[in-house]
Parts: C-alpha cells; sequence; structure tokens
C-alpha cells in the first residue's frame, strides 16, 4: 500500500491521524501543505476544499476525519485493517 498524509504542523486532527498511523505501524509519506510548494493547491483540486489531514492511499483520496467529530478512528481501522 501506497500512503500520503496531507499535513500541517498546527493541525490537530492530522496530528492524531499519524498517532493512530504510528501505533498501527502503518508507513506512510508526509506532505505539509505549508513547507510543501503545491501541495495546498493539489489537496484543493483532489478534495475541492483545503481540509487536512486527508490520505491518499493507492491513489484514491480520503478525508480520515469529520469536521465536529475529529478522527474517524473505526473507520481507519476497518479500512486499514486494524484493530484498537
Amino acid at each position: 500500500m501506497d500512503l500520503t498524509v496531507y499535513t500541517a504542523a498546527w493541525c490537530r486532527d492530522c496530528r492524531e491521524a499519524k498517532r493512530f498511523l504510528d501505533t498501527h505501524n502503518i508507513p506512510y509519506k508526509e506532505v505539509d501543505i505549508e513547507r510543501t510548494p503545491g501541495a495546498a493547491d493539489l489537496v484543493l483540486a483532489n478534495v475541492g476544499k483545503r481540509a487536512i489531514p486527508q490520505f491518499v492511499i493507492d491513489g484514491k483520496w480520503v478525508q480520515p476525519y469529520r469536521p465536529g467529530e475529529g478522527f474517524l478512528y473505526d473507520e481507519m481501522e476497518e479500512l486499514f485493517g486494524v484493530s484498537s
């Protein structure tokens, strides 16, 4: 599986997403949208808004959180085939 995570240092949900991946030993490449030229525009082009974190799993964009609810643990555990 090829996983890229679009993040920013100030983003609480991004830290939670990375913690989830690290806890389950899921390898990923991180792209900071504020430090990588064009990254924020790429998120906007694929998602329709500047919403992070975003996972790109084998080319498919997945939003691992829901505004107001936070990180979607159950859905991401199912998606990655892991459990708490």
